[in-house]
């Protein structure tokens, strides 16, 4: 696969991601079989083999077991730490969470975010994360406590670069400004089901900034991929199923998929955005990674923007 750097960093990964969001598949460590432990570490190798290098995790993701199950793989396989970037995520604190009664927040304390790098360090089994985020916005957040965080965790070595998940621009700006090194991704919901980053200034600051877009739930959640359907109640149903039937042709007209298309017509943004793939069936995700060869041209890639949209530009 073809590689490209993030950001304003030296670390060169894959033009597309593998994420653990849904892998191992399972909601609660009861429900960890032995089979699914396998399963989710095949989804991982699947990745590594297809040429997949950056993986993306969460502390929250499975409650945890994303990051266990992956440090376990490392464990195994210990040669692949050396070719790959790791990145995860805190920030976001669940319900019951210390106590029974507690709910579901966000929680960017200086304490809270190196107790959570220290549990993740632990949990992947490794001495330095290359790549640690801010899940969601906290709206207590202190930019100087935040940067107070991120000073230590760099100074111990701990963690290479920082980044951001679901920020607005307005936010990534004032975090930027008590920082003493510059954040190299935001992570945020990117595809043709859901245009507000195109619009909202969010790959405008990314390109302004030289901050990479790594775009989650990619597919639209299965519906863009192939296959996928729009559920009844959704409420851009009929232009989503529009676009659907209009992705099958062109697919068909250039010979690939829609899942593959999908993906190519995000890799054709100047901002470098690098998806993240997180099906855990490894023929899908082999051939999710396709779409690193398919250059489309700037008429198709308006074409089904204009599909998206459901209506002509203005």
């Amino acid at each position: 696969m073809q590689t490209q750097t993030i950001g304003k960093s030296d670390l060169i990964c894959s033009r597309l991601a593998y994420g653990a969001w849904r892998n191992p598949g399972v909601k609660t460590p009861a429900d960890l079989t032995a089979e699914k432990k396998e399963a989710g570490k095949r989804a991982f190798l699947a990745a590594f083999e297809a040429g997949y290098t950056l993986f993306d995790h969460a502390n929250i993701y499975g409650r945890t077991m994303g990051e266990s199950l992956f440090g376990e793989l490392l464990r195994e396989h210990p040669r692949m730490r050396r070719d790959i970037i790791i990145a995860t995520k805190c920030g976001i604190r669940l319900a019951g969470d210390p106590t029974p009664d507690a709910q579901h927040r966000y929680d960017f304390s200086r304490e809270h975010i190196l107790w959570s790098c220290d549990q993740s360090l632990k949990r992947l089994g490794i001495d330095t994360i290359d790549l640690y985020q801010l899940h969601r916005p906290d709206l207590l957040m202190d930019p100087c406590e935040v940067a107070e965080a991120f000073d230590m965790l760099h100074r111990q070595g701990k963690v290479r670069y920082f980044g951001v998940s679901n920020f607005l621009p307005s936010t990534v700006t004032m975090l930027q400004s008590a920082l003493s090194a510059p954040m190299v991704v935001q992570q945020v919901e990117i595809h043709l089901g859901r245009l507000d980053c195109f619009f909202d200034g969010t790959l405008d600051q990314c390109l302004q900034l030289n901050m990479t877009p790594l775009a989650w739930s990619p597919l639209g959640g299965g519906i863009l991929g192939d296959g996928g359907r729009v559920p009844e109640a959704h409420a851009n149903r009929a232009v989503l199923e529009s676009l659907q039937t209009f992705m099958d042709s062109m697919a068909k007209r250039i010979g690939t998929s829609r899942t593959v298309l999908a993906l190519a017509w995000l890799l054709k943004h100047p901002a470098g955005i690098i998806p993240i793939v997180g099906s855990i069936n490894p023929v899908h995700i082999r051939e999710a990674a396709q779409a690193d060869t398919l250059e489309i041209s700037r008429e198709q890639w308006y074409d089904l923007l204009i599909a998206a949209r459901g209506k002509r530009l203005p």
